[in-house]
C-alpha cells in the first residue's frame, strides 16, 4: 500500500508550526509496511486543498489529510474534499449529540456555539471516524473507483489517538498478502565528518548491506547512519538490520556512541560512573549548556558535581584560576586558557574530571585570526590533559550545541583511551 499525506494549515507554510503530524504518520505507517509516497503541505484555501488532494488521489488513490476540521471559518477541509468527490454535505445527528455531550462534560454553561456544529457537517456517503480525544470527528470518504481520503484533525494529540483507534485498524484490514514492514535502525556517530565517515565505510569492501538502504544524516550532534529495510517480513528485516548495524558500528569505530536515539551525555555519565569518576564543567560561550546536557539525564547527581560559567575573563581568573599571563599571551579563546579552565573546574569542585569550553559563538566578536565559530575545548583527568581547537559551523545556537557535543565526545574518548 502506498499513501500520500497532505497536511493543511497556513501556519505550516508560514513556518510558525513544524509539521509533526506528517512525520508521526510516516513513522507509524512504515512500521506496518505502508509506504508514504509523498508528503505535501498546503494552506487553508479551499482551492489549494482540493488541488493537492486531487493530485495525490491521481497518483496513489490513497490520501490522509490532517487539519482543517475545526469549527472556524478557515477550516475548509471537509467541504473542499466533498466538492472534489461531487458530494453534498449534511448535518449528522449523532455527531451533533456527541458535541453537546462533550460541551457539557467540559463544564461549560449555555448553548454550544453554532460554529462548533460545523464539525457535524459530513460529506454524503462518508464514514465517520469516532474521535474519542476531541470534538472533530475524522472522515473516511471513498469513491466508486476505490480511491479514498481519510481526514484527521490537526491537533497532534487528537490526530494520533484517532489514527491509532480508527484509521490504522482500517488500513491494516485493507492490506493483502504476507505482512511486510518498513523498518529502520540508526547508528550514532560524532567527532567525524560525513565525508570521512563515508570514506571509511566505502573502504571496507567486506561490508554487505544485504539490500538495505543507507543514509547519512549530519547534524549538530554528529552524523547518524540510518539503515532501512523495506518490504521484508518483520523477522527478516530485524535480523538484517541487526547484522548490518553491528558491522557499521565496528567500521565507525571509536566515533560510534550508540544506536537509536542514544544521548551522548547519558553515555558519558554511564562511562564515568563505571570508572568511578566524577565530573565538573567550566563554560564560557556555551553559558551552562554543557551542564544542562549532563543534568538533564536522570540520576546524574552521583557523577556530575557542578559547573562554573566563566563568561568574563575576571571570572575565569577568580573562579577557575586562569592566569592573567595566559590570557594576555593567548587570549580567552585558546587551548591554553581552556586547559587552565578544565583544571580549575576540577580542583574547585573536587572532581576527578574537568572539562571546559571557550569560544566565539557569534554573530559578532570574531577576528581574522579567530573568526566566529572558533572554539577551544579541554579535558583534564587527574592531571592528564587533552585539548583541541575547532571551527564550529552554523548560527550562534548551533555553535553552542556543537561545542557541548564536542566536549562530551572528548570526555568519552579520554575515558576510552582513544583521544
Amino acid at each position: 500500500m502506498q499513501i500520500e499525506i497532505v497536511t493543511i494549515g497556513d501556519e505550516l507554510l508560514l513556518g510558525f508550526t513544524i509539521d509533526t503530524n506528517g512525520a508521526y504518520l510516516a513513522r507509524e505507517l512504515a512500521k506496518h509496511g505502508i509506504t508514504v509516497a509523498r508528503r505535501t503541505s498546503v494552506g487553508d484555501g479551499a482551492e489549494d486543498i482540493a488541488h493537492a488532494v486531487g493530485e495525490s488521489l491521481e497518483r496513489t488513490g490513497a490520501v490522509i489529510t490532517t487539519g482543517g476540521l475545526g469549527p472556524t471559518s478557515d477550516d475548509l477541509t471537509k467541504p473542499s474534499i466533498a466538492h472534489l468527490f461531487g458530494r453534498a454535505m449534511y448535518e449528522d445527528a449523532d455527531v451533533v449529540a456527541s458535541l453537546h455531550r462533550r460541551w457539557k462534560a467540559l463544564g461549560r454553561t449555555g448553548e454550544i456555539p453554532r460554529s462548533n456544529l460545523q464539525q457535524a457537517l459530513i460529506p454524503v456517503g462518508a464514514e465517520i471516524l469516532v474521535n474519542a480525544h476531541g470534538t472533530a470527528p475524522g472522515i473516511w470518504l471513498a469513491d466508486e473507483r476505490g480511491r479514498w481520503v481519510a481526514m484527521l484533525p490537526g491537533v497532534p494529540r487528537e490526530m494520533r489517538g484517532l489514527f491509532a483507534d480508527e484509521l490504522l485498524p482500517r488500513l491494516r484490514g485493507r492490506m493483502d498478502g504476507p505482512a511486510t514492514v518498513v523498518r529502520s535502525s540508526t547508528i550514532r556517530t560524532t567527532g567525524i565528518a560525513e565525508s570521512a565517515l563515508s570514506d571509511r565505510i566505502r573502504a571496507l569492501s567486506a561490508l554487505d548491506l544485504e539490500g538495505l538502504g543507507l543514509a547519512y544524516l549530519p547534524g549538530w550532534e554528529g552524523v547518524d547512519l540510518r539503515l532501512t529495510a523495506r518490504g521484508l517480513p518483520p523477522d527478516t528485516a530485524d535480523a538484517r538490520l541487526a547484522r548490518v548495524a553491528a558491522q557499521l558500528q565496528v567500521t565507525a569505530g571509536e566515533y560510534t556512541y550508540g544506536t537509536g536515539d542514544a544521548d551522548l551525555a547519558a553515555g558519558v555519565l554511564a562511562a564515568l560512573r563505571a570508572a568511578g569518576q566524577r565530573i565538573a564543567v567550566a563554560e564560557s560561550c556555551t553559558g551552562g549548556l554543557l551542564g544542562a546536557r549532563l543534568t538533564a539525564v536522570p540520576g546524574s547527581s552521583d557523577v556530575m558535581l557542578g559547573g562554573i560559567i566563566a563568561y568574563h575573563n575576571d571570572v575565569k581568573m577568580s573562579a577557575l584560576g586562569v592566569r592573567a599571563e595566559t590570557l594576555a599571551a593567548h587570549g580567552a579563546v585558546s587551548e591554553a586558557t581552556a586547559l587552565e579552565m578544565a583544571r580549575g573546574a576540577r580542583r574547585a569542585l573536587g572532581a576527578s574530571v574537568g572539562v571546559s569550553i571557550t569560544g566565539i559563538a557569534g554573530p559578532d566578536g570574531g577576528t581574522p585570526e579567530k573568526p566566529v565559530g572558533t572554539v577551544c575545548i579541554a579535558c583534564d583527568m587527574d592531571g592528564a590533559s587533552k585539548s583541541f581547537r575547532a571551527m564550529m559551523i552554523g548560527d550562534r545556537g548551533e555553535v553552542r550545541q556543537r561545542s557541548a557535543q564536542s566536549a562530551l565526545s572528548l570526555v568519552r574518548r579520554m575515558l576510552l583511551g582513544t583521544a
